[in-house]
């Protein structure tokens, strides 16, 4: 056996640890790949091997405290994707490895704490020296300390929870005996927990033979045990204990009907329910146009293949996309290999779901965050044993652990949350080409509105380019109409939210028994709360950005840490009673379109209507069986969704993030009102859009009313070109952040003066300046933007500016790096 192992750990270090291996680890060998535990200061952590030597460090080394896997659970073609990641995006290979193993769940972990010499003798001293004696100044503090290291005095150790009961202290309190070194802290790892499971109550006697006769004692049964009964008798004699638990009955009632033998508890591995949606037609039940059939072929040849190709298939809304990626799927699985689809947003997985599920039934597996600990744990578990081989999935299903990969499918493409916003900071595209090239499968880059980067990619040759122009069964684009605000302000004397011409084909579609669909991509009921006697707004006290009002619940809320306050009466600044809400959100809009129509039946599609995947599946099924005839709400109601009954779509502020201070603004604008337009007319009857905007000269809203992609693209390229931003240069933001405004202002400062020094041809620098939103979670934000033709340049660059930060002692958790940035805000 070798003599030492290098981990990689999952700290924001740019390193791998050394390890010593001793023997009497249970005699297991550690393997590349497979995970150990370690001790790491004063913590336990697990770990990914990456390397297995003999070679003794410089350094006096660890020993490794327990391996965790006999066999590897990422192979070598994973390895050398984490290695890639870890490169490419600047990013320690221990995050990057905890990320593509969803396995925390499988062990729980539990804070231990010791008391140390130190603490024994600071106990001793504050003993003999009695009440004169302090540990410290606040008397309450001073007891709670007391009773922490007598307690762990007279043992071993104590689990956090069982010391913070005991002693009626906080955990603050430990976390300053642990930096006076007094005690310490250890993060233990227990055994593996079980597999999920659920309880059922099984009918042994019913309720009848209680009445009939036999022992005095089962004739006295209680109107709560016989109801208990009852439901059992109706459920078909089995019952969820959860279920049951929802009758009006004490839960003792259940246990004496269990102790008597009327009823059986039984515990049985949980089943996971891949969706609720109700799926939709088989791709196998029409017939594919020319250009439909010709893409299908495309991809069928290349995934038969075995060799990497990649595709851009760039099809209009409606065309059949996900028609063609099932049965691409299909014939994969016929060919007995795997396959993954990636979607962009949580919400449309379970549809896209139940689509494979009724064709593929148990052979689905589905990962996004979610899920559970446990169920994303057991997921990953039945694609690596081979029992699932179609995996469906947000962005970090790229990493599911298949065999014998065929194909990937990248669904919206262009979709933002494929971008991982802390670290690692990978774009799940650009993993998913990466991946396929190194299993030689293939990938499939979908969109009605591709990204600029890879369309441009396409034309340069990167990509094969599949086009598809026309929706299936001939069925024509919806009319878009646009509106101009500024003429609707003029005729009405006000602000208006819904225009005279979108209220009057409401009515009309409402009126005719069709649905509607109305975007408004601002959640909340206002985003501003305004004194109008001073001018004060209410901002959030961890941000620099202004509250937005919920009604519901009458909270003002911010979007970005969460921060609530109760809504204000008065303003904080003046006193003024003048407290105005300003704006418009999605939640007023439902409110306004319910005084409008009263008749109608109104949903609400946005992050405060969703809590949990099941709210999803349950709008989007009401809104299919046409339950719903007007749902309102954000970017959430354009993604995917597939409703015939939809003729109608309306967009409130189609021109809201064209404001916004980034150069992606304009591509953002146009791919939305694609998208959101996209959803009307996909059934027998033609659609029809308007789009309400102050700017309907801007190009972004002219070639969406146009459904002109190539006409937006060519435009766009241009303005790219002159400012080479991507797709002609690589883009990397590094932001420095820092809970005090001094400590932010002077670790940007260094880090611009040490770029204006030092050499780097062929990269521009921005900066340092404020970002945009110069505070947020109550760090100060100041970043710099570097832009370099070359992207091996740009990332020697940056290395070497992590390199000298770590010089100056600027903690790397106080600075980011984002490799082809998309939120520089």
């Amino acid at each position: 056996m070798p003599q030492f192992c290098d981990v990689a750990l999952p700290v924001p270090v740019d390193t791998t640890f050394t390890y010593r291996l001793e023997t009497g680890l249970d005699t297991v060998e550690p393997v590349v790949g497979g995970r150990v535990l370690v001790p790491f200061r004063q913590q336990r952590l697990s770990g990914v091997v990456v390397q297995l030597h003999d070679r003794e460090p410089a350094v006096a080394t660890k020993a490794v405290l327990k391996v965790l896997d006999r066999e590897p659970l990422l192979d070598e073609c994973q390895m050398r994707l984490a290695r890639w990641i870890a490169d490419y995006y600047i990013a320690p290979l221990g995050e990057v490895l905890r990320t593509m193993l969803p396995l925390a769940a499988e062990f729980r972990r539990a804070a231990v704490y010791r008391i140390t010499d130190a603490g024994l003798l600071a106990l001793h001293e504050a003993g003999r020296a009695g009440s004169s004696r302090r540990l410290r100044h606040d008397a309450a503090a001073q007891v709670a300390e007391f009773a922490v290291l007598n307690y762990l005095a007279e043992r071993e150790g104590a689990r956090e929870t069982s010391l913070l009961a005991v002693s009626k202290t906080r955990r603050r309190d430990l976390e300053t005996l642990v930096r006076r070194k007094w005690i310490t802290r250890e993060d233990v790892s227990a055994d593996r927990e079980a597999a999920r499971t659920v309880k059922f109550a099984v009918l042994r006697k019913p309720a009848a033979s209680a009445g009939t006769g036999g022992a005095g004692r089962e004739r006295k049964l209680n109107p709560n045990q016989r109801a208990v009964l009852d439901a059992l008798a109706e459920a078909g004699g089995r019952m969820q204990l959860e279920a049951l638990r929802q009758l009006p009955v004490s839960p003792s009632s259940l246990a004496t009907l269990a102790r008597r033998g009327y009823v059986a508890i039984l515990e049985e591995p949980a089943a996971f329910a891949v969706s609720a949606i109700r799926p939709r037609t088989s791709p196998f039940e029409f017939t594919f146009p020319p250009a439909q059939k010709s893409a299908l072929d495309a991809i069928n040849a290349a995934a038969q293949s075995r060799l990497y190709r990649a595709f851009l298939l760039h099809g209009v809304t409606g065309s059949g996309k996900t028609a063609i990626y099932l049965t691409a799927m299909h014939a994969v699985l016929q060919s007995g290999r795997s396959a993954i689809l990636l979607v962009p947003e949580i919400g449309l997985t379970p549809a896209v779901a139940a689509d494979l599920h009724q064709i593929f039934g148990d052979q689905v597996a589905i990962l996004h965050s979610a899920l559970t600990g446990k169920e994303r744990a057991e997921q990953w578990h039945r694609i690596r044993r081979g029992d699932a081989r179609m995996v469906v999935g947000t962005r970090s299903a790229v990493f599911a652990p298949v065999s014998n990969l065929a194909l990937i499918i990248v669904d919206e493409e262009h979709d933002s949350s494929y971008k991982q916003e802390e670290t690692p900071r990978y774009h799940a595209r650009n993993v998913a080409v990466m991946r396929a090239s190194m299993a030689g499968a293939t990938v499939v880059l979908g969109s009605a509105t591709p990204s600029l980067e890879s369309y441009y990619n396409a034309q340069q040759g990167k990509y094969t380019l599949l086009e598809m122009p026309e929706r299936v069964e001939s069925r024509p684009l919806p009319a878009v109409e646009i509106v101009d605000m500024r003429a609707e302000f003029q005729q009405a004397g006000k602000e208006q939210v819904v225009s005279t011409r979108l209220a009057e084909l409401l009515r009309d579609r409402l009126e005719r028994g069709e649905q509607a669909m109305v975007l408004l991509n601002r959640r909340g009921y206002a985003p501003v709360v305004l004194c109008r006697a001073c001018g004060n707004t209410v901002q959030c006290r961890n941000c620099a950005i202004a509250l937005t009002h919920h009604k519901q619940g009458s909270r003002l809320e911010c979007h970005y840490c969460g921060h609530t306050q109760a809504v204000p009466t008065k303003c904080v600044e003046c006193g003024s009673d003048y407290v105005y809400f300003v704006g418009t959100g999605s939640e007023k809009l439902e409110e306004l379109l319910h005084a409008m129509f009263p008749q109608a039946r109104i949903g609400r599609l946005d992050r405060d209507t969703i809590r949990g995947r099941h709210d999803f599946e349950r709008i989007l099924n009401a809104l299919s069986a046409g339950e719903i005839d007007l749902l309102v709400g954000t970017q959430m109601i354009a993604k995917g969704h597939d409703v015939h009954g939809v003729t109608l779509v309306g967009v409130v502020g189609a021109d809201i993030a064209l404001g916004l201070p980034d150069f992606r603004a304009a591509e953002r604008t146009f791919q939305l009102l694609t998208q959101v337009a996209g959803r009307a007319g996909r059934g027998a009857t033609p659609g029809k859009v308007v789009l309400q905007t102050y700017s309907p000269e801007h190009y972004a809203v002219q070639f969406a009313a146009a459904h002109d992609f190539r006409g937006f693209y060519d435009k766009e390229l241009r303005y790219r070109s002159w400012m080479h931003y991507p797709p002609f240069s690589a883009l990397a933001n590094v932001m420095v952040r820092s809970d005090k405004l001094d400590d932010a202002l002077r670790y940007s400062g260094m880090l611009g003066r040490w770029l204006e020094k030092t050499p780097h041809p062929g990269t521009r620098v921005l900066g340092p300046a404020a970002a945009p939103i110069v505070r947020l979670k109550r760090d100060y934000r100041y970043h710099l933007v570097l832009k370099s033709a070359s992207r091996q340049k740009l990332n020697q660059l940056l290395r070497a500016l992590l390199a000298y930060a770590a010089e100056q002692k600027l903690p790397r958790s106080n600075l980011i790096v984002d490799v082809d940035a998309i939120w520089l805000m």
